[in-house]
């Protein structure tokens, strides 16, 4: 076998060599595993109380899967935007494992102001932002930056009551003094009601507050026979221009229980009539009234007595419509005739004034 020229070896060998070098880059810079900054941070205040929730960043900043955290800066200042963190607090290291890579976690963190943060004048805000760390202590910035209102708001009343009338649930309690707050600012008291057991709230009403003194209102909305337990907070709002109000809820009161036992009777019935009719035909007297507009009223009752005798009921049903025919009359007696309005629970109300009629 005739060996080949080295030269022509060298020219077969050489494109060989670069082929199988041109997929080989630089070697890439180790990830700094530093977790992605959030961009969902949310701030709601309650009192004195600013609660923040973000999602625990899936990714780190080279979009590697983020899997070790450290702690979390709470950042707060009084300027619109912040440009680095002021820490007032961390939130703790979180273990954030994921079934899968579109798994949101949610974390937060309390952070609870003090007397002198809150301010008279009600355009003033605190921004928040946090900083999510690695393991190593280091962060990539800022997250999106969050306001609070820092209105003041008013204490929770103390002495709330609950007290069940005729017209439903009549709620009272004393409005605590009021602070300084300059326009745009006011107060109103909000009461809320859940059914027990129940832990969905509904908004009853909405109270503005204009000065100290004793407040009352009655929810009308109830149904008769349950338990309900009743709660209100004060409410700052703050007006802007062209946007809807800035609301700063305050620390609810204690609740108060109160059970809608339904033991008031109906209306008592008025406009009653009584007609006598007979010739030519079994005599009776007719009876008619105007009727009740108790939103639970099941039906009348009729009452009969002549003179010196107590009244006996005539029907051994509430009656649905406001009008009976007695044919169980005799002539030349005197009948004097009461009704009474009867409910779904059995309250009776008391008897209507008389009407009387002549038998001839």
């Amino acid at each position: 076998m005739k060996l080949l020229p080295r030269r022509l070896l060298l020219a077969l060998v050489t494109p060989l060599l670069f082929t199988a070098c041109a997929n080989i880059g630089p070697p890439e810079p180790p990830s700094l595993d530093l977790p992605k900054p959030p961009s969902d941070l949310r701030a709601v205040r309650k009192g004195d109380r600013v609660t923040l929730t973000w999602t625990i960043p899936a990714l780190t900043t080279d979009r590697q899967t983020a899997r070790s955290f450290g702690a979390t800066r709470i950042c707060r200042g009084l300027q619109a935007e912040l440009t680095q963190c002021a820490p007032v607090g961390e939130a703790a290291p979180v273990k954030a494992v994921r079934k899968s890579p579109e798994q949101r976690i949610s974390a937060s963190y309390v952070d609870v102001l003090t007397g002198d943060t809150e301010g008279d004048n009600p355009s003033s805000f605190l921004t928040y932002a946090i900083e999510v760390l690695n393991a190593d202590g280091r962060g990539a910035g800022l997250s999106n930056q969050v306001r609070v209102s820092l209105a003041r708001t008013l204490p929770p009343p103390k002495d709330l009551s609950a007290r069940v009338t005729a017209l439903g649930v009549v709620l009272d309690w004393t409005s605590e003094t009021l602070p300084a707050l300059s326009p745009p600012g006011r107060f109103v008291y909000r009461v809320y009601r859940r059914q027990a057991g129940d832990q969905q709230k509904m908004l009853v009403s909405e109270l503005p507050v204009a000065s100290e003194g004793r407040l009352s209102l009655t929810d009308s909305s109830i149904e008769w026979q349950k338990t309900y337990e009743y709660h209100t907070e004060s409410v700052t709002l703050v007006a802007q221009e062209g946007k809807p109000d800035v609301q700063v809820e305050g620390d609810d009161s204690p609740e108060v229980k109160v059970f809608a036992d339904d033991i008031f009777p109906p209306a008592v019935p008025s406009g009653l009539q009584a007609v006598f009719s007979g010739p030519g035909q079994q005599p009776f007297i007719d009876l008619v009234w105007a009727p009740d507009t108790d939103v639970d009223l099941n039906g009348y009752n009729v009452y009969r007595r002549e003179e010196g005798t107590e009244p006996v009921k005539l029907n051994a049903e509430p009656l649905k419509t406001p009008a009976y025919r007695d044919g169980s009359v005799a002539a030349g007696k005197r009948y004097l005739y009461s009704v009474s309005a009867v409910d779904v629970r059995g309250n009776e109300s008391e008897r209507s004034e008389e009407a009387s009629e002549t038998v001839p």
